[in-house]
């Protein structure tokens, strides 16, 4: 299937690592053209060095997403550099496990600076180009603000955030003919993951618990997996597509997951 994204800008926000390294890997393979977003340019670089040794297109852009001026050169250096943008993927995020219990007043709404508050400023500072071209954007969500997760408020509040920002810009951006839409992530194999897996008293076991909850082959899902449904969601093909939160989790959220356990 041609996804008629031959030449399309998406900004991609976090897309140095896992989610967002695999979505804009697959956007560079589908012929868009990337602009990752990330703090550290060295990470920024080796993606971008990594899609045009494919034959692919990429720039980077140094940003530190919790500074609302950041946000905005991080729009303008796009604009300076392709003059226009046609997607933004709102990915960057961080589950800091700012808790109601040991939490406080700066560390929550540092969370929320983490993982809620660029979400709103890149699409501020982005729209006047997705207007004109009638783009797209994508956020990407997690489960926690559906189940909850524990000791984690700030990112739950952020998520839970995300998805109300998604349907409530989808009815805003109707008349620009501008779709909105975000991507439910439950248990996705990164390297953020990853590391709060090894945290954890017993890693391994915890692991093999969570997975065994799966219904889906009870494994985790992938970060092409959410990749490919992100370009999707981007492309034209899915043209009357909308105000959706779409999981790609194997059936973790709403499936019983007794089901998967084998129970």
């Amino acid at each position: 299937m041609d996804l008629k994204l031959k030449d399309k800008i998406i900004i991609v926000t976090g897309g140095a690592k896992g989610i967002g390294r695999s979505i804009a890997v697959t956007l560079a393979k589908e012929g868009a053209v990337p602009v990752i977003i990330g703090r550290k340019k060295p990470d920024n670089d080796t993606v971008v060095d990594e899609i045009i040794a494919q034959g692919g297109r990429a720039f980077g852009v140094e940003a530190e997403l919790t500074q609302a001026e950041a946000c905005k050169n991080a729009v303008e250096q796009t604009l300076r550099k392709f003059g226009r943008i046609d997607g933004l993927v709102n990915n960057a995020g961080l589950n800091d496990g700012v808790s109601l219990e040991s939490g406080n007043y700066e560390l929550f709404l540092k969370g929320l600076h983490n993982s809620l508050v660029h979400y709103y400023l890149m699409a501020h500072y982005a729209l006047p180009s997705l207007k004109e071209h009638k783009g797209v954007i994508l956020n990407i969500s997690s489960k926690t603000a559906e189940t909850g997760q524990g000791g984690t408020s700030a990112y739950a509040a952020s998520n839970g955030a995300r998805n109300a920002l998604t349907r409530e810009w989808a009815v805003e951006l109707l008349p620009y003919h501008i779709r909105v839409n975000a991507i439910v992530v439950a248990e996705c194999a990164t390297p953020q993951y990853d590391s709060w897996i090894q945290t954890l008293d017993n890693p391994e076991e915890t692991l093999r618990q969570i997975t065994s909850r799966i219904p889906l082959e009870n494994r985790m899902t992938t970060s092409e997996e959410i990749a490919a449904m992100a370009v999707f969601l981007l492309s034209p093909q899915s043209s009357h597509t909308t105000g959706q939160l779409i999981h790609v989790d194997g059936g973790y959220v709403h499936l019983d997951r007794a089901v998967g356990a084998g129970i």
